[in-house]
């Protein structure tokens, strides 16, 4: 039995996924079902892929894929997710508009997805009068508080309206269990990885960027001088640790937040030659590549590590997964695709 199958034992329940097409909300949803339970993903496809929703239905097989309901449908209107809720028992929210980048850029449709379709699904949960709302934050809301590492209730001012966004998601999902009693916690990510994380477009994220890049004898970029720090928490982690906030029986669970991390902080030039000496294994090719250094990005924090000590408190949840064995599993996926 896997970890997750043994925290879903004796469970049966309707769990509506939204961005379950993309890169997490697949995740999500192909665990859920591995454990017998009934999905529902609602996602318009603006960055998810429908392609992720039938590498999910061929991975669990036949039977479980049955217990799998797509909705096309945008958070952004209050009927579609009124419709897609019906019946659920837990939301696992993680549909947005990800990427500081983007937001700088497109800051209406960042609020766009990420307040008004946030408040959209808190609505229609409160009526649908579901369990438990977990829903996707981000390690973004810190902002630029110095301090190291990360503690929830220790936060700068953001530096992004995607950062913004998710502060206000938070702020949101405690007014709506202070007013209405809905039972709310929020996920603060940072930096997740693994397979179906998109390689493509100006906003991907680095580690399928550049092992793309690496693969394709195109340049790897860094932005800056490769100092930058980051707490990458492989995706098996992040399924983990939303299974546990929303089945977790502790009382004082409703209305928190938790770092989503492993607790180890890791510089861009150092993920850079860990990429590399492992690609290098079954690609000689790459064990040449070297990093191209530009600008820093806007927006972006300088140093970033989680204390992961009140999600082990009160959720139990205990990280399987470093960054060295989270790519490991997920490297021979992206070199499959690549093929």
């Amino acid at each position: 039995m896997t970890g997750t199958e043994q925290l879903l034992a004796g469970v049966q329940a309707r769990w509506l996924v939204t961005g379950g097409a993309g890169f997490i909300g697949s995740h999500l949803a192909e665990h859920l079902l591995r454990a017998g339970q009934d999905v529902v993903v609602l996602d318009n496809l603006s960055t998810g892929h429908f392609r992720n929703v039938e590498l999910v239905q061929a991975a669990v097989g036949v039977d479980a894929a049955q217990r799998l309901r797509f909705v096309h449908g945008d958070i952004c209107d209050l009927d579609a997710c009124r419709h897609a809720i019906t019946g659920a028992d837990y939301v696992l929210h993680q549909a947005a508009l990800g990427s500081v980048p983007r937001s700088i850029e497109r800051p209406t449709d960042s609020n766009a997805a990420n307040v008004t379709g946030f408040l959209n699904m808190l609505v229609a949960a409160k009526d649908a009068r579901i369990r438990r709302f977990v829903y996707a934050s981000s390690s973004a809301v810190y902002g630029d508080h110095p301090g190291l590492p990360k503690v929830e209730d220790a936060v700068g001012e953001v530096l992004s309206p995607y950062a913004a966004t998710k502060r206000v998601n938070e702020m949101y999902a405690r007014v709506f269990l202070r007013c209405y009693g809905l039972d709310t916690v929020g996920m603060r990510y940072f930096n997740v990885f693994g397979a179906r994380q998109d390689p493509d477009g100006p906003y991907a994220a680095v580690i399928p960027r550049w092992v793309q890049a690496m693969l394709r004898g195109e340049p790897a970029w860094i932005n800056g001088d490769g100092e930058t720090t980051r707490d990458f928490c492989y995706v098996t982690n992040v399924v983990q640790a939303n299974l546990r906030a929303a089945l977790g029986t502790n009382a004082a669970i409703p209305g928190e937040v938790f770092n989503v991390a492993v607790h180890d902080r890791t510089s861009l030039n150092t993920l850079f030659r860990t990429l590399r000496e492992l690609l290098a294994i079954d690609a000689p090719q790459v064990a040449s590549a070297e990093p191209q250094y530009r600008e820093f990005r806007a927006g972006d924090v300088r140093h970033s590590l989680a204390d992961i000590g009140k999600a082990e408190r009160l959720l139990g949840y205990r990280p399987t997964h470093s960054l060295r064995t989270g790519l490991e599993e997920a490297l021979p996926w992206y070199v499959q695709q690549l093929k």
